[in-house]
């Protein structure tokens, strides 16, 4: 069997089961394939009717006519086997990120659609931004969220388009502030609240900086039952006083979070930094509980995708 023969025979497996497990999850956007196979370093998702491929970094060598064959393999094989013409198939080359080149522009305009997940509705973008606009990895944790928000009020810090808000919305929040220091997500994030008619005039969209935002909020007393803080690795952003580095900066952040919290309240802390280690020693005294193992979704066959902790207010 050739090595492309492989990747078609598992491509096709992989699609049968989280196809099936997808409807009765009520998911229109979900993974088919993971790097399973070292010859196809891919990871495939499914937005509705698209494919969004991703290419990660490999130690390979060939030359721009080994790749480009390489690449038309990719695109000939996923559109045949799971039947989605080429102009619905979305490749992207996935490097390390630092500062902000995960959320800048790509050059290509690309199209607005909506998709689907748990009864909700959100806008995605294949090909406008290395990401999408939704992170499927944290699909579980935004369930958990929604399922906490009943008669809360609710906090969403580094928002992006503000899903987590949107869950804590549906899910019965008395109020949100949703923040980011981006027009264009913040505008994003609007939408995807008047997708799923959800009331602004009790869920504010704030720009900010998130340490300027903390600061703030505590000279003034504000109080939130629950909080959801997923920031990047690195940011440089120009909006920005200074650099933030998640290892250097995520106990100031989560110290800053939990002056706001409500006694009993809940702070959510995530991250995808690699080798991210969390700074028990200066966060000792507070209750706090790793939930990572439990937020990674089915069908991400990496687990360390993200790391995900619940600190407890006092």
């Amino acid at each position: 069997m050739s090595k492309t023969e492989a990747f078609a025979n598992r491509l096709r497996k992989n699609a049968k089961h989280w196809d099936k497990w997808a409807r009765r999850q009520g998911l229109s956007c979900y993974r088919l394939y993971d790097r399973d196979l070292p010859d196809f370093p891919l990871a495939i998702d499914r937005y509705a009717q698209h494919l969004h491929l991703q290419e990660y970094e490999t130690a390979w060598e060939a030359d721009d006519a080994e790749y480009a064959a390489w690449r038309e393999i990719c695109f000939d094989v996923t559109g045949a086997v799971l039947d989605v013409p080429r102009e619905r198939i979305h490749f992207k080359q996935r490097r390390r990120q630092r500062g902000v080149a995960q959320y800048e522009k790509t050059g290509h305009s690309g199209e607005d659609f909506v998709v689907e997940e748990q009864g909700l509705k959100f806008w995605v973008n294949l090909d406008a931004y290395l990401d999408t606009g939704l992170f499927l990895d944290h699909r579980t944790t935004r369930k958990l969220v929604g399922e906490r928000a009943t008669g809360t009020r609710v906090l969403n810090l580094f928002a992006y388009t503000g899903s987590f808000t949107v869950y804590a919305a549906a899910g019965g929040a008395t109020s949100s502030v949703t923040v980011d220091m981006s027009n264009t997500y913040q505008e994003w994030s609007r939408r995807n609240f008047l997708l799923n008619d959800l009331d602004l005039d009790h869920h504010r969209l704030v720009r900010a900086d998130v340490f300027q935002f903390l600061a703030e909020a505590r000279e003034h007393g504000d109080r939130y039952d629950l909080i959801v803080m997923d920031p990047p690795s690195f940011s440089n952003s120009k909006k920005m006083q200074g650099v933030l580095d998640v290892q250097r900066d995520h106990v100031e952040l989560i110290e800053g979070c939990l002056h706001l919290l409500a006694p009993g309240g809940e702070l959510f802390f995530s991250n995808n930094r690699r080798g991210f280690k969390l700074d028990e020693a200066a966060l000792a005294g507070h209750a706090i509980r790793n939930i990572s193992r439990q937020t990674v979704p089915e069908d991400f066959s990496n687990k360390q995708i993200h790391q995900c902790w619940i600190v407890k207010g006092r």
